[in-house]
């Protein structure tokens, strides 16, 4: 004999009264209703998944929000998928899927989430130029896109006229942040694939700048230059200062006086205001300490060694150092980041040992095990070194031109190292 299903009806369904256990209503060709003790009913719709063969539950809506007859025609669509071979719940979690990126993965969205895992690994300023790119050149184009329609051939048409006008660092930058978007698109199940993953290869490749820098026998000009500048004091100091430590530009604009140990005579950079996100560790000569004198009037009861104009609470910007500079008639001859490589230079001209050297740049060993097991920041072998390098900004500056030679004069006694 042949089993038949009674049909369910709504005149059924409104006298439904729950008991103390869970039970099933069936409306025949694989939907059910779920009666729960608190009186919850949920439409499922019960089948067999066309490869595996496995019994599956997939909900369907609550009853009443969801009626008879609508839940009746949720069957009736499954079960046309089922006869194409096609698992009706795996086809609405894919449908629902694109759905959301349509909505919720836009391209602004999932590039927020990137940027707030990015920026804790790169320094603020470069932070912040990350995202004052994306916002300046791709924003305006992909807001809205989802990000499973960003394709190649879009990307290129939106780099192009970047490429035309000859900005080809910034066609390599953008490449290579959209390429991170993707990826980490990927790594979180919003899209299967980056379509942007050899996008670089189609531009024209920018050729290597070396920053701007001067001869070693151009470093007296320069300190006769600084002495005699119109520029601030606090500015000169700062000039003086990233030249004397050997730090980059952002490094020493954003000195903290809670960083500097007077008494052991060192000044450490936290990991996270370091380009390579490591705790740096300088060791402070006579003639840097000699310039915190000056400075502390002005800024010994801030937090910042060197503050801003505008707002004091905060650090000077990071281009202070390279407009003075520009000011002063070296524009294309030395940018602030250019007296490292001076520097480097000089020492290496000298006889100083290279890796004392790289390690006072806070340059990271390519060879990751090598570093790995050299992490000392062979403080006391780098006094003598930093203390020659500033004796010979000194002797530069004609002895009395620098902001640290005048206060050294005032009782702070320089010895030659060599």
């Amino acid at each position: 004999m042949c089993a038949y299903t009674t049909r369910l009806s709504d005149r059924q369904l409104k006298a439904i009264k729950s008991t103390d256990k869970d039970y099933v209503l069936t409306d025949g060709d694989g939907l059910q209703l779920r009666v729960r003790v608190n009186r919850s009913m949920q439409w499922n719709f019960n089948y067999r998944h066309p490869l595996t063969k496995n019994r599956i539950n997939m909900a369907l809506g609550p009853y009443p929000d969801l009626s008879l007859a609508n839940a009746r025609k949720k069957a009736i669509e499954a079960r046309e998928l089922l006869a194409q071979g096609i698992d009706p719940k795996a086809h609405r979690d894919e449908v629902k899927q694109i759905k959301l990126a349509e909505t919720e993965h836009t391209f602004e969205k999932v590039a927020s989430a990137w940027f707030e895992l990015k920026k804790d690994s790169v320094t603020p300023d470069y932070a912040e130029d990350i995202w004052r790119s994306l916002t300046l050149h791709v924003f305006p184009s992909l807001k809205a896109t989802a990000l499973s329609d960003i394709s190649a051939p879009m990307i290129i048409k939106l780099l192009r006229p970047l490429e035309a006008k000859g900005s080809l660092e910034t066609v390599k930058r953008l490449s290579q942040r959209l390429n991170e978007i993707m990826t980490y698109g990927v790594n979180s199940g919003m899209i299967f694939a980056n379509p942007l993953s050899g996008i670089r290869a189609v531009f024209k490749k920018p050729k290597k700048q070396h920053m701007p820098a001067l001869r070693p026998e151009e470093l007296p000009e320069l300190m006769v230059a600084i002495a005699n500048a119109s520029i601030k004091r606090t500015t000169r100091c700062l000039i003086e200062w990233q030249l004397h430590t050997m730090t980059r530009p952002a490094e020493a604009a954003t000195t903290c006086w809670a960083d500097i140990d007077l008494d052991k005579k060192i000044w450490t950079i936290p990991a996270e205001r370091m380009k390579k996100r490591r705790a740096h560790v300088i060791p402070l000569t006579e003639h840097a300490l000699a310039l915190l004198q000056t400075i502390k009037p002005y800024s010994g009861h801030r937090e910042h060694v060197f503050p801003a104009d505008r707002n004091p609470r905060t650090h000077c910007n990071s281009q202070t150092a390279n407009m003075a500079l520009k000011r002063m008639g070296f524009e294309g001859r030395l940018v602030s980041h250019g007296m490292r490589s001076m520097a480097s230079t000089i020492l290496n001209e000298h006889g100083w040992d290279a890796e004392l050297i790289e390690v006072a740049l806070a340059h990271v060993d390519k060879d990751e095990v090598r570093s790995a097991y050299n992490r000392a920041d062979y403080i006391e072998r780098r006094r003598p070194m930093m203390a020659w390098w500033s004796e010979h900004i000194q002797q530069a500056a004609t002895g009395s031109l620098s902001v640290s030679a005048a206060q050294s004069a005032r009782g702070f006694n320089v010895v030659s190292m060599r």
